[in-house]
């Protein structure tokens, strides 16, 4: 395999990873729209320093969990290949920030910054990476296990489970340890609107992580000679189905139909490399009407307060997307095969389980040890104050 590495497979996966680079600007612009204009500020420099904090984490230590491989050599031998191995990290790591570009979301307006860096350190570093590990590294023999057991290993071919899944249920452990934001809920339990404070900016950060999103399926890939026009073809119809299913149900609210892309594509990754067209429309089509459905439950009957829905949106999609991998994937279906839903249901529940003991261990141990949430003061002022008034002087 080495051997075949070529310069144009680092172009290819460079190019990958910068697309998917420019999804967390996405990740910001759609926080932005979302949250309060007072909190918008705050958005902006969460999402750009938890990016950093999370390189730190996996260079130093997550991608060695995950893979086996670290950077202590030196720069001869890092180079090698044309630097294939470091534009794979590159690729990987951006799939590993969105863990807390995700969560970001969920906790939005009433967290303490400096513990949700410490929380976006321990899951890049630890959480994420050990689930990442068994899904695409073969750890702990369960996907040999599942082969020989079913029929064929766990497969997600671009994240719904291992990045969007894990992302969005380890979000529901730290939503619901912060609690509500304030005002958000009476006294008897009725809902106070908080509308977004900015459809444009909701809509572009939609945009930006729609398209971005064909470098984060197409270039999964990893390689020129595994390229395929059915992940990109696969992408574009899950995307239809769910922006189309978010405007039926969602009765053409603009938050649900920027967010019914996002659904869709969220729930193609895992399989968009082996259904047909037809079984990507479908996937997509649940997956918009998914959201809908959850946001609306989470946020009026169980009173959840998820400020984006990345609940719904990740957690619940992402599992549907690897369920459906075994679904839409089969032959029977009109797919290319070698899945079985059994390993699918497997993985899947694998990985929720993970993700909500991981949310729990790291949100609930911060919350003991230093307290994750914003003082009232703090949380009305519209932010940790120390990111508020980021570029004022002792004169304002």
């Amino acid at each position: 395999m080495d051997s075949l590495i070529s310069a144009n497979d680092v172009l290819f996966v460079l190019i990958g990873a910068i697309m998917v680079l420019a999804m967390h600007a996405g990740f910001a612009f759609l926080e932005v729209g979302t949250v309060r204009k007072k909190n918008q500020v705050n958005a902006l420099v969460k999402i750009m320093v938890d990016f950093s904090v999370s390189t730190i984490a996996y260079f130093f230590i997550g991608y060695s969990i995950a893979y086996g491989v670290n950077f202590f050599s030196g720069a001869e031998i890092l180079a090698a290949k044309n630097g294939y191995d470091l534009v794979k990290f590159f690729f990987l790591l951006t799939f590993a920030a969105a863990i807390p570009a995700i969560i970001s979301g969920g906790i939005a307006e009433r967290a303490k910054f400096n513990p949700q860096l410490a929380a976006t350190f321990l899951l890049v570093g630890f959480i994420y990476p050990f689930f990442e590990g068994i899904a695409w590294n073969g750890h702990y023999g369960i996907q040999d296990w599942l082969l020989v057991t079913f029929g064929a290993k766990f497969r997600d071919f671009a994240g719904s489970v291992v990045v969007h899944a894990m992302g969005g249920w380890i979000a529901l452990a730290a939503v619901v340890l912060l609690g509500a934001r304030h005002g958000r809920y009476g006294k008897e339990g009725q809902l106070h609107a908080h509308p977004p404070s900015n459809i444009p900016f909701l809509a572009l950060g939609a945009w930006i992580l729609t398209v971005g999103w064909f470098g984060f399926n197409v270039m999964s890939a990893q390689s020129i000679q595994g390229i395929s026009g059915l992940v990109a073809i696969n992408s574009l119809m899950a995307l239809v189905g769910g922006t189309l299913a978010a405007l039926l149900l969602g009765k053409n609210d603009p938050g649900f139909v920027h967010n019914g892309p996002l659904a869709g594509l969220v729930a193609v990754c895992a399989g968009s490399d082996i259904m047909h067209p037809m079984g990507a429309l479908a996937t997509g089509a649940v997956a918009g009407a998914l959201f809908v459905w959850a946001f609306t439950l989470t946020q009026n009957r169980l009173k959840i307060d998820d400020v984006l829905g990345v609940w719904p949106l990740h957690g619940l999609c992402g599992a549907w997307g690897g369920i459906a991998a075994g679904i839409f994937g089969a032959k029977a279906l009109g797919g290319i095969g070698g899945v079985s839903l059994a390993s699918q249901l497997i993985g899947t529940g694998l990985g929720v389980v993970i993700a909500i003991v991981g949310g729990v261990i790291v949100y609930g141990g911060l919350k003991l040890l230093v307290g994750i949430r914003m003082s009232t003061e703090e949380e009305f002022d519209g932010a940790d104050l120390s990111i508020h008034r980021i570029g004022s002087t002792a004169e304002d």
